[in-house]
């Protein structure tokens, strides 16, 4: 089982109520997530204890240059950010680097699965 993590506990609020529903991951992510897999989305440090939020399913992956992020899969992945600027800025923040236009990035797209308990 893979996971998507996240590491502040800001995001448990947006996840939770259906806010969050994209993240964007610096790199060519589409060989570790792909359409119709199974993850945990989780939020703690690396190399720290993590917290299970509930399991999704990914719905699809993208890979462009920054530069390519609509407007929409922005606001999926942080409903307070609008402009590319915003993305630019926090990328830069979380990978402790400078991120560029140019560099590419993986637009994860992900669904809560609800479950059920079983009817018996």
């Amino acid at each position: 089982m893979y996971a998507l993590n996240f590491y502040s506990p800001l995001f448990i609020d947006q996840l939770r109520k259906g806010r969050k529903t994209a993240t964007i991951r610096l790199g060519d992510k589409s060989h570790k997530y792909r359409r119709g897999q199974l993850v945990w989305v989780t939020v703690g440090h690396r190399h720290g204890p993590r917290q299970r939020i509930f399991t999704a399913i990914i719905d699809d992956v993208a890979v462009k240059p920054v530069r390519e992020l609509s407007q929409r899969e922005i606001e999926r992945d942080n409903p307070e950010f609008r402009l590319v600027e915003d993305t630019l800025h926090f990328l830069s923040h979380i990978y402790s680097r400078e991120v560029a236009l140019d560099d590419t990035v993986s637009v994860i797209h992900f669904s809560e699965v609800i479950e059920f308990p079983s009817l018996k």
